[in-house]
């Protein structure tokens, strides 16, 4: 979400950061590494990291995490492949990062939200997929291991489990 600073920031640029973020959109599976956003953009890295914190509200390496975290979700409860394919469909090196990031993010492991989206299948069906993305989107306004450090001394609940009104 835009934050208050992103009416203030040049047109031109947040058309050239809205190319950025569209790219990592379509590509989110592919690395991203803020020089090669940059050169999207046709800005210095800094200028780039700061600008798309201003615009959106997030640094682009956790927008990524965010994106790539929504696909997982959806691939593990419309499809039925392996956990292993879907970390690499979704970008991931290895499965074990996969696996302990998911579970930092959304409090669940890839299977315990596989299990939960089943059975909780029939209702899902009858919501709009935009409705359900949005619920389900992973709460990243914090860095992941500052999370994972409120967790453990049981200062922030984990993402899913956010009520949806």
């Amino acid at each position: 979400m835009p934050s208050r600073d992103h009416a203030e920031q040049d047109p031109a640029l947040l058309r050239r950061l809205l190319r950025a973020k569209d790219r990592m959109d379509a590509s989110s599976h592919e690395d991203w590494p803020v020089r090669r956003l940059a050169e999207v953009s046709g800005v210095s890295e800094a200028h780039f990291a700061r600008s798309f914190k201003r615009a959106f509200g997030l640094p682009p390496h956790r927008y990524l995490l965010t994106r790539r975290i929504e696909q997982a979700v959806t691939l593990l409860r419309d499809t039925d492949l392996p956990i292993t394919d879907i970390a690499f469909v979704t970008g991931w090196e290895s499965l074990g990062t996969f696996g302990r990031i998911f579970r930092d993010i959304t409090g669940r492991s890839p299977s315990a939200m596989r299990a939960a989206s089943r059975s909780d299948n029939h209702a899902i069906d009858r919501v709009p997929a935009c409705v359900l993305k949005a619920a389900q989107r992973p709460d990243l306004n914090i860095a992941v291991l500052e999370k994972r450090r409120r967790v453990a001394k049981g200062t922030v609940r984990p993402s899913s489990t956010k009520e949806v009104t």
